[in-house]
């Protein structure tokens, strides 16, 4: 019989977490030592299983356990969580050979068709009770974006075969899966995560200021698309829409901020101090990355980031390793899915912070033309490794636990 809890999922989201961050200390090493291996296929190896393997199912187990917690794991739901780790597996050992090939792309398909099952569960499953919570709205926008995440995918096949990887829709198309899934499906399904925090706290944001924020948090995901063309130098109508798209968002967690701040000693009371801090520097680095984003609606930065690929890299890391994964680790904490050792939480802050660094600092150094010091590579390799250490870390403790309890 099939047996599948959600502290066990979420003991396989943080084991693809370690594979991804032990995948990216390897990509470090090339530049430090000769390797074997190809770094482009192993790169997206890296990339795959970081936000399909960890975020992903960080995301999904939470949505399952937040509203059908009364219920077992339906055998439904179990056999497209199997089907999602084969497609992962598959991607995980085919990647780092052949790159995009026939079998990656075969088993990258199979994840795109899980995660339409999944979104269809959860819209058709959802009990009555939280259809119209202001959370589950921002949870089934996020769902739907993630679903037209995927016309990138789709497109790049035809793109390929036409146009070739050189052609500007190609890198549209990887921008556009990319936009919707960083600013989209993860950013507005943590923040309905963090409704349903307010709800279970009796904190009411009130309906009509809720409509009011929902309409200028989505019309900005939408429109700051158009921040992604800006390197092709497009008619002014897109830049006027990408800057429009940064003024609502702004606009919109500007409403959000101010409410937190508003009700922070009752979260602070509520809360364990762990969780809340953790929460605090998620939204802090929330900040930074509306601000970069914000940024990158003036041409100039713009056209900077687009030549200059170390503050791609910091911008992404900022938001998926800072941002995304230290909300994951609060809201995991919180429902008490995992549990996060304080101290490997903090040498997991270091190691990120410490990283971020350094790379925006090789980025100002090739744009200004500044000294560059030796050993570099090596020093980033040292300190970023020490990420994996407390994934690892974090793993172990939840997996010797998961043993100790007889988890299935």
């Amino acid at each position: 019989m099939l047996r599948l809890d959600l502290k066990t999922h979420h003991n396989i989201a943080l084991a693809y977490f370690l594979l991804a961050a032990l995948l990216g200390i390897f990509l470090r090493l090339f530049y430090v030592t000769p390797l074997p291996g190809n770094y482009k296929y192993i790169l997206h190896a890296h990339s795959h299983i970081a936000l399909l393997g960890w975020v992903y199912l960080a995301l999904t187990g939470i949505i399952y356990g937040l509203y059908f917690h009364k219920t077992k794991l339906s055998k439904k739901y179990i056999y497209i969580f199997l089907a999602t780790n084969i497609s992962l597996l598959g991607m995980l050992f085919s990647f780092p050979f052949q790159g995009y090939a026939i079998i990656s792309i075969i088993f990258s398909t199979l994840f795109l068709f899980c995660s339409y099952f999944y979104a269809a569960f959860v819209l058709r499953n959802i009990p009555h009770k939280h259809s119209k919570t202001l959370s589950f709205k921002l949870i089934k926008a996020s769902l739907w974006y993630m679903v037209f995440s995927s016309i990138g995918p789709w497109a790049l096949g035809g793109i390929m075969s036409t146009l070739g990887n050189t052609s500007i829709w190609y890198k549209l198309s990887v921008y556009f899966y990319l936009h919707f899934q960083y600013n989209a499906w993860f950013l507005v399904a943590l923040l309905g995560i963090l409704f349903y925090l307010f709800q279970k706290l009796n904190l009411d944001f009130g309906r009509k200021e809720f409509k009011r924020f929902f309409l200028l948090l989505n019309s900005g995901v939408i429109l700051s698309f158009f921040l992604s063309t800006y390197w092709t130098n497009p008619p002014l109508v897109f830049y006027l829409l990408g800057g429009l798209g940064v003024i609502l968002l702004l606009i919109a967690f500007y409403q959000l901020f101010a409410f937190i701040l508003r009700n922070k000693n009752l979260l602070k009371s509520v809360l364990s101090t762990f969780n809340y801090r953790i929460l605090l520097i998620s939204g802090v680095l929330l900040v930074g990355k509306i601000l970069m984003q914000s940024l990158s609606a003036i041409p100039f930065f713009a056209d900077l980031a687009f030549n200059n690929l170390d503050f791609v890299i910091g911008y992404l890391h900022w938001v998926f390793l800072g941002f995304v994964s230290l909300a994951l680790f609060a809201f995991l904490n919180w429902l008490k899915l995992i549990r996060i050792p304080k101290n490997a939480f903090y040498l997991y802050l270091s190691g990120f912070l410490i990283s971020e660094i350094l790379i925006f600092y090789k980025g100002l150094v090739l744009w200004l033309g500044l000294p560059f010091f030796s050993n570099y590579f090596l020093l980033l390799v040292l300190v970023s490794a020490l990420m994996p250490i407390a994934v690892g870390w974090i793993v172990g403790v939840n997996y010797l636990g998961a043993s100790s309890r007889g988890i299935h």
